[in-house]
């Protein structure tokens, strides 16, 4: 009898935990867009708001260069060593696979020694200034989850400006100032990301740290997305809810993070001194070694995968939505304006699917897969839904109640409570278990 007993409750607890498997035991994952979830009226669809996974995206962006001419090695040249700037033997030849250093280098894989980078031409034309701009573009909207790195190999520019926009390149918006010095440079005070707050998150900065000359520990510039993540979720990052909290109220601070393109504006090389050297300017160059960017598609909460198919980037819409970035409802679903799916409240969030329009119900008026049938109902051969006792309308949209005019707070009638998987656990449990002890709830 035991055995017997020990086996159903093993039976059962299989099945309760194939039930409970798409609930994320870390909140704020947004890793499913739906699942089916067992109620008090049967099998449902659970929707939920959903986005891809985090992702190197340097994989997928086109690099453009201005002026276009600007990569050193045609014609060729000498320029000076890195570390030794009066050692000026060094040679740039495109024609040379060996000694070619063009733009495409700089999202290579960095395993190789010695690194490769992408080299500008010299500083030969001094006084005229030295100015490259390096467009990185998706041709897709993109949210950025961590850090954007780039790493120098002539030593971090004595100016530069890192700029975003959020209309494919037609305009741009600046996202941090760089130099030596910000008053001259920029007629700003230099301040660090550390400065902010809550309140000035999305404050432009200038900063000095990042702005050094020669040094083999100093090549790397960052602009800092994580540093201001954790103003809403903590130093370690792990208050999430609170941020996504903060995401979903705030487009201002959405927006922030979000870019279809990027743009590097390179404009004073490193010098390391004062005054330029007017003998030695073939020290004077810019050389990007590694320029990394991650970040995910940006699906509006209506998808978690992004493909990328034909050079382009596009999400897998689910919740009824179409598009590039899941921004529209599909034909013959505009029952409600669409709306992107909300992160709250956590940790599922709120998908705000996109519903049939009444015009487009005709002979085809519910779907097994999709189940459009609401609160509930059934789909009875794709024709009509059956609707619990409660519900009435094409998809059991409408209280009985309130047809009737008589919904109120003793009428007995609403919404059915959904099910869950817990209590649904406890209470099998307790029926297999009843002879033999009893349970109170």
């Amino acid at each position: 009898m035991y055995l017997s007993r020990f086996l159903s409750i093993h039976a059962l607890w299989v099945t309760v935990s194939s039930v409970m498997q798409p609930y994320p035991l870390v909140w704020g994952h947004y890793d499913v867009c739906k699942t089916q979830i067992y109620t008090e009226e049967g099998k449902v669809w659970d929707y939920m708001a959903c986005q891809p996974e985090s992702t190197d995206m340097t994989k997928y962006l086109k690099v453009k260069l201005d002026p276009p001419d600007i990569t050193c090695g045609d014609p060729p040249e000498s320029f000076c060593a890195m570390g030794n700037p009066y050692m000026c033997n060094n040679e740039c030849d495109a024609s040379t696979p060996e000694l070619a250093h063009p733009p495409e280098l700089m999202f290579d894989f960095e395993g190789r020694h010695p690194s490769t980078f992408w080299q500008s031409a010299t500083w030969k034309e001094y006084p005229k200034p030295l100015q490259v701009n390096i467009t990185l573009s998706w041709s897709k909207t993109i949210e950025l989850t961590d850090n954007i790195v780039m790493t120098f190999e002539s030593g971090r520019p004595d100016q530069m400006i890192l700029e975003k926009s959020l209309d494919y390149g037609r305009t741009w918006q600046p996202y941090q100032y760089y130099a030596t010095d910000c008053l001259d440079a920029f007629h700003m005070d230099p301040k660090s990301v550390r400065d902010l707050s809550q309140h000035t998150v999305l404050e432009i900065i200038c900063t000095e740290e990042y702005s050094t000359g020669y040094s083999t520990n100093s090549k790397i510039i960052h602009f800092e997305i994580k540093d201001r993540f954790a103003f809403f979720a903590g130093p370690r990052l792990r208050n999430m809810a609170s941020l996504y909290g903060q995401l979903d109220t705030t487009k201002k601070l959405r927006d922030f993070f979000t870019v279809t393109d990027l743009r590097i504006r390179l404009l004073r090389p490193a010098v390391g001194e004062i005054f330029v050297d007017e003998l030695h300017l073939a020290r004077y160059f810019y050389a990007i070694s590694d320029i990394k960017v991650r970040g995910r598609c940006k699906c509006n909460l209506h998808a978690t995968v992004c493909v990328y198919d034909n050079s382009k980037l596009t999400c897998e819409c689910e919740h009824n939505t179409t598009g590039p970035d899941c921004g529209k409802c599909k034909k013959n679903y505009q029952g409600r304006p669409w709306s992107p799916g909300s992160y709250l409240p956590i940790p599922k969030g709120t998908a705000n699917t996109c519903i049939p329009s009444i015009s487009s119900i005709g002979t085809n008026v519910c779907d097994n897969e999709l189940l459009h049938c609401q609160n509930g109902g059934t789909c009875y051969n794709n024709v009509r839904c059956l609707c619990p006792a409660a519900y009435t309308g094409i998809l059991c949209e409408k209280l009985r109640c309130e047809e009737a005019g008589s919904c109120g707070s003793d009428s007995g009638q609403g919404a059915p409570p959904r099910g869950s998987p817990v209590l649904l656990l406890l209470l099998l449990l307790a029926a297999l278990l009843g002879t033999a002890s009893p349970m109170v709830f």
